[in-house]
Formats: C-alpha cells, structure tokens, sequence
C-alpha cells in the first residue's frame, strides 16, 4: 500500500507565503512523476505544478513566477514553495504520485492524497 500525506496548508493572507510538503510511503519501488493539484469548491481539480517522468517541470499559467516545485528523490518528496498568494489560490491542495510500480515490471498505479486546505484571506 502506497500512501500520500501532505502537510504545511494554512490560513494566510494575501501576499503571503506557505510552503507544502508531501511524502511518499509504503512498497515504493519507483514513482514516475509527481506534482500538486487542487480544487476549489465548485470547481474542477486543476494541476498547479508538476514533474513530468523526463523530469522537466509544468506550471499552470496562474502559478508561473509565483509557485515552486522541488523534490527530494530520495525521499519520495516533493515540495510546493507558494509565494505572493492571492485570495484565488484558495483551494485544497492535492499531491499526485503517478506510476508508481511496488516492483520491477508491476503495473504502475496513481495515488492521491488527502489534500490540505489553503486559504488566503484579501
């Protein structure tokens, strides 16, 4: 079992900084991308940033110039360093793992988080 935890969602406010984190745990043996989405209410889920399987990054236009992602491959982890919030980046936020094989030649599944809840007051 794979499992996802994100931390480091808050209440902030506007011009603000946070910072989330999400961990990868369980029977990893490689995980071909991974990246944040989220999800504000009435709203579809959207892709905020992401590493692809190359390893290159995409940003949503909204997030460019503003957003970060890192990782640590080692530790299954990935960052979102988020600066200059505005209000419309409330949302919850989801980390995505996908392709994740638990062996050499296993089928390779996707995962989500829980999500965690970011708030930007104006």
């Amino acid at each position: 079992q794979v499992q996802l935890v994100e931390s480091g969602g808050g209440l902030v406010q506007a011009g603000g900084s946070l910072r989330l984190s999400c961990v990868a745990s369980g029977r990893i043996f490689s995980i071909n991308a991974m990246g944040w989405y989220r999800q504000a209410p009435g709203k579809q889920r959207e892709l905020v940033a992401a590493f692809t399987s190359g390893g290159s990054t995409n940003y949503a236009e909204s997030a460019k110039g503003r957003f970060t992602i890192s990782r640590e491959n080692a530790k299954n982890t990935v960052y979102l360093q988020m600066n200059s919030l505005k209000p419309e980046d409330t949302a919850v936020y989801y980390c995505n793992a996908d392709g994740v094989r638990v062996g050499f030649g296993t089928p390779r599944y996707t995962y989500w988080g829980q999500g965690t809840q970011v708030s930007v007051s104006s």
